[in-house]
């Protein structure tokens, strides 16, 4: 996309505009190892023709943060004067449209993978073994659970049609809840001890993923039952549930997963537990590192002072950034929450990560490396006072004895 820039002969250049198709590579990569998949077998590797069908995790946790460390930093932020002209380029919703039919096929075609009783056309001799079939699953797991970040950015619009997308491309990992809470939630009670999404200084992500889990479950519930008591109805009308949109959300991930299991049998079950559990956990472990420590302070009023760039990490790595649509541009996310992806932009005075969201996503499982990176970084946001973060209860006392702050 070439704008002229107001005031001069100069034009800007959005050099991303075709790169977000990368984003499709994600959804389609169950189909595009079948061919290393064949070759493996035709050559009598059986056991290891299973290991492509890893692709998924082998692309969260090594191919993503290769690339992002290799390529580096985007840098490049859209100039205001063109702004508005970007924000209505259509090209860049159709992008981000065309990610859940792919996502959906893959699910379908990792359930045919995961059950088929013969695979001789791909080189098997019967079905997929144990190792080939977690990794199918894993690898659908984790299209749906970058789906998650297409249900954020099309959650977050007025349009009808992409709310409803949003919904349809949560149904897969069952966290429809996920399009209440974020939106009436999160981005309400960011970055303070009341957001359960929110990770506290010293907590652990496997304190943070149950805590994050029920917590948004219970306050989607919350809020819908609150919306719909607005209206002078009772959430518990029967009459009530398809305007309710935790109701309305759960029940697209029953009639899914409902209609595959009738189709494909329950063999499918540990299929269906794995997509689930597994793709909503990604969506925790970007929760978790998003707004690690950083708290808003409270104004004399009682409230909190406004969500600024300066309570959410940013990351500017471009590769991460491509596959994320921009969701890595978290800070300018949370003060501009309407904004499409392709306008987002980076700032230098918000709080950084030292890495993207993919290079991060394993560290966040291993509390010591985890705390090694971020512990110091929080507290120099702080300038060295920690009493300004967000600390988890039950450490408080630990952490500020060791700080030099009780």
């Amino acid at each position: 996309m070439s704008i002229e820039v107001a005031g001069g002969p100069k034009i800007w250049q959005d050099r991303k505009r075709h790169l977000w198709l990368l984003g499709l590579v994600v959804p389609t990569m169950l189909f595009l190892v079948l061919p290393a998949v064949w070759a493996m077998n035709a050559a009598g590797w059986h056991t290891a023709s299973q290991l492509p069908l890893w692709i998924g995790p082998f692309l969260i946790y090594a191919l993503l943060p290769a690339l992002d460390l290799w390529i580096g930093d985007d840098g490049q932020n859209p100039p205001d004067e063109v702004m508005s002209a970007l924000e209505g380029d259509r090209y860049y919703r159709y992008a981000t449209y065309a990610y859940i039919p792919f996502q959906y096929a893959s699910a379908i075609f990792g359930a045919y993978l995961f059950t088929a009783s013969d695979l001789g056309w791909l080189g098997y001799d019967g079905a997929l073994g144990w190792l080939g079939k977690i990794g199918v699953a894993m690898t659908a797991a984790t299209v749906a659970g970058v789906g998650i970040n297409t249900a954020h950015e099309l959650g977050h619009k007025r349009d009808s049609l992409e709310r409803w997308l949003s919904k349809i491309t949560l149904a897969q990992v069952c966290y429809g809840h996920f399009y209440v809470e974020h939106n009436r939630g999160h981005h309400v009670r960011v970055a303070t001890p009341e957001d359960p999404a929110s990770a506290r200084f010293g907590e652990t992500f496997w304190e943070f993923l149950p805590r994050s889990t029920v917590g948004g479950i219970r306050s989607a519930w919350e809020l819908e039952a609150q919306r719909i008591r607005r209206t002078g109805k009772s959430p518990w009308n029967p009459q009530t549930w398809w305007d309710n949109d935790t109701v309305n959300a759960l029940a697209m991930s029953v009639l899914f997963w409902g209609v595959m299991i009738a189709v494909f049998g329950v063999a499918l079950v540990p299929y269906v537990l794995i997509n689930a559990f597994y793709g909503s956990s990604l969506l925790e472990a970007v929760n978790y590192l998003e707004h690690y420590g950083l708290v808003r302070q409270k104004l004399p009023n009682g409230r909190y002072e406004r969500c600024t760039p300066q309570h959410s990490w940013n990351s500017d790595h471009i590769v991460t950034n491509l596959f994320l649509y921009h969701l890595q541009r978290h800070s300018d996310h949370h003060a501009n929450p309407t904004r499409r992806y392709q306008t987002l932009r980076s700032f230098e005075d918000s709080p950084n990560l030292p890495a993207g969201y993919g290079a991060l996503i394993g560290v966040t499982y291993f509390p010591p490396v985890w705390r090694k990176l971020m512990d110091h970084r929080v507290l120099a946001h702080y300038r060295g006072d920690i009493t300004q973060a967000n600390i988890s209860p039950r450490r408080r006392q630990k952490v500020l004895a060791r700080y030099g702050a009780a």
